[in-house]
């Protein structure tokens, strides 16, 4: 990965640490997109015609030879990777009438950046007489053009992507946090497409990310157990000291004749920690944090069921104060006569707000709880006493101690491995359950579960707790639907 004189002037598989093509390949539509580029007075690096050159390459039939697997991007920021991929999909749009592309981001802030980005692209005096209209409407963003083709904008955690009949390119950016839900969600549109494409783009997963759909999209390549994928990678080197500027070059294929040195030194400062900067900024994989996770999210996911569908049984309340006192989680689970246990997540609360809420809802529900376990040390003892002054019997509540807590996450462990529980779904509860690590407690095997960096595991440790009461307790008070 040697540097040449102009960075700008090299090639893909010279700035790029990883390019894996996809399989049969014969030909690329990239003459057709260069041409719009021309017309459009848009200017590519060498490097980014390498990459429009893998992205349109073609199978015998015409087909994208990326187009079953999906073209996979690792790029760290301030690379012009939304330059880039907006440029292609400009192109293709004018080149190709009545093309239809969603582009998504996770989060509503990058959403809203990449329309502003592209806005200001349809604004350009060469591109702008190929453009019908820019709707700027919140829910409603979209570049239309002259051809009929359309780019639709929006974020993912909206909602934004379900129920499209018929999409010709899907673009995910922050793919280090798409689900298997949005997926799941936004996928099969490009199935009734004569020719579909998914492009998936974005930097290396925190830890805390639940980034499986990413990192199994790049495995695949890697491993080369699909030869259906494009997968390219832009990083520094493994080690790399953060504050090396031939490294900055190496991942950066824009630092430094577009990307200064003042913005590369702007995103280090801002990004806070080093491990931060190494991922984002040089786009390196630890692939030590990423293999630590403790439960399989895939195994996870197969066990959710519709609230609706959830079993009466005896009822179990559990709360779970956060280590660092910031936070309390309500979690519940419902044991029935027969089948498995369900869990819920109820809440995650700031204790800026206080505990009176969490007495409030507990006192109404505890006739009809079969236990109620409390964790933690930050509001424990108020929680207790509150309960306890206010009657509700002594038998109810339990206060988890250490081998609860290593006999819960044993026991839930198991009952994830065997399929032996459900669960609602619900979106906060499945990111700390993706993401979290096992810690080990005590010398005899014991472990707990553990927050990555910036991270939060009170809901998990709170249905972890909900588990364990109900897969345990004795008591069987009146029953009810639901865990409300």
């Amino acid at each position: 990965m040697a540097l040449s004189p102009r960075s700008g002037d090299r090639k893909l598989s010279e700035v790029a640490r990883h390019v894996v093509l996809p399989d049969g390949i014969v030909a690329t539509d990239w003459p057709l997109i260069e041409r719009q580029l021309r017309r459009m007075e848009t200017p590519l690096d060498e490097w980014q015609k390498g990459l429009g050159m893998s992205i349109f390459a073609t199978r015998e039939g015409g087909q994208y030879a990326c187009g079953i697997g999906g073209a996979v991007i690792s790029i760290p920021r301030q690379t012009g990777k939304t330059y880039t991929v907006g440029a292609l999909i400009f192109a293709l749009c004018i080149a190709k009438p009545d093309t239809l592309v969603l582009w998504s981001a996770h989060r509503a802030r990058t959403h809203n950046e990449t329309f502003k980005t592209m806005g200001a692209m349809a604004l350009r005096p060469a591109i702008a007489p190929f453009i019908r209209r820019t709707l700027t409407g919140a829910g409603t963003e979209a570049v239309e053009f002259a051809n009929g083709s359309r780019i639709l904008f929006g974020a993912r955690e909206s909602g934004f992507g379900r129920g499209f009949a018929k999409v010709d390119v899907l673009v995910l950016d922050e793919a280090q946090i798409l689900t298997e839900k949005a997926m799941e969600d936004m996928v099969p549109a490009t199935n009734a497409a004569p020719n579909g494409l998914v492009l998936m783009m974005g930097t290396p997963p925190r830890p805390s990310d639940p980034g499986e759909v990413f990192m199994n999209r790049r495995a695949a390549a890697l491993n080369k157990t699909s030869g259906n994928v494009l997968y390219v990678e832009m990083s520094a080197d493994p080690g790399a000291n953060p504050d090396d500027r031939k490294q900055w070059a190496i991942a950066n294929a824009s630092y430094p004749h577009r990307t200064t040195t003042e913005a590369i030194m702007r995103m280090r400062e801002l990004l806070g920690s080093v491990e931060s900067f190494l991922r984002e900024g040089l786009g390196i994989w630890d692939e030590a944090a990423l293999t630590k996770k403790a439960i399989s999210g895939k195994a996870w996911d197969s066990l959710a069921i519709p609230e609706s569908k959830a079993p009466d049984g005896r009822r179990v309340y559990a709360v779970r104060f956060s280590v660092d006192g910031s936070s309390v989680a309500l979690a519940a689970a419902i044991r029935p006569e027969e089948g498995p246990i369900h869990l819920g997540a109820i809440k995650l609360a700031s204790m800026g707000d206080g505990t009176q809420w969490l007495v409030d809802w507990l006192l109404e529900r505890h006739e009809k709880a079969a236990q109620i376990v409390v964790d933690g040390k930050a509001g424990v003892g108020y929680l207790v006493n509150a309960l306890h002054e206010a009657r509700v019997p002594k038998s109810v509540i339990i206060t988890a101690g250490t081998d609860t807590i290593t006999s819960g996450t044993s026991m839930l462990e198991a009952a994830i491995n065997s399929k032996a529980l459900t669960h609602s779904g619900k979106e906060l509860l499945d990111e700390q359950v993706k993401a979290a690590e096992k810690r080990k407690i005590g010398t005899n095997g014991g472990f707990g579960w553990a927050a990555p960096e910036g991270g939060n595991v009170a809901l998990l440790d709170a249905v972890t707790l909900a588990f364990w009461g109900a897969k345990t307790t004795k008591r069987r008070p009146g029953r009810k639907a639901g865990f409300l």
